[in-house]
């Protein structure tokens, strides 16, 4: 398939978008390691389970919401579960599926780690923009996801937030 060379504009926006998408991975997971001895994959599957209806998801719904293969979210899960922060049983409704419940010590540590979290995720990617460009984000970020995730698997995830409107009243 042949697709045309990108021009200057358009490569200096791809640049720093992948220099973005390089760089602030390694940012919030040196910091989740640092203050909470978690990844940020971790975490994420800590902040679904915690957001929950009981705390509970069944594995293929984290699954769904985290984008994770299952093998890969059942070898975090039996980490979370062996430091206590998680806990696995039988679906009540199915017993062939598998809830994962937020343990109190993972609550605990979610609402330990979340306000450090909060204030990374603040300094390097809320604070550094302006109103408008906070909804120009947004806007760009929803531009992009229609062609990564065109069947809203994970529209639950990154819609969640959204008032009516789809933006913030501020």
């Amino acid at each position: 398939m042949d697709s045309p060379w990108l021009d200057k504009k358009q490569l200096a926006a791809w640049v720093r978008l992948a220099a973005v998408v390089e760089l602030l991975p390694g940012v919030l997971e040196r910091q989740l390691r640092r203050d909470a001895e978690l990844t940020h994959f971790d975490y994420f599957v800590l902040a679904m389970l915690s957001e929950a209806t009981d705390r509970t998801l069944r594995m293929t719904e984290l699954g769904r919401q985290t984008n994770a293969t299952l093998p890969r979210l059942s070898h975090v899960v039996q980490r979370l579960e062996d430091r206590g922060l998680v806990e696995r049983f039988p679906c009540p409704q199915d017993k062939r599926a598998t809830n994962a419940r937020l343990t109190d010590a993972g609550w605990t540590k979610v609402q330990a780690t979340a306000p450090g979290h909060v204030a990374t995720v603040r300094t390097h990617v809320i604070d550094p923009l302006t109103p408008r460009q906070l909804a120009q984000l947004t806007e760009i970020a929803d531009a992009i996801l229609q062609h990564l995730d065109p069947d809203g698997a994970m529209s639950g995830v990154y819609n969640r937030y959204d008032n009516e409107s789809g933006q913030d009243d501020t």
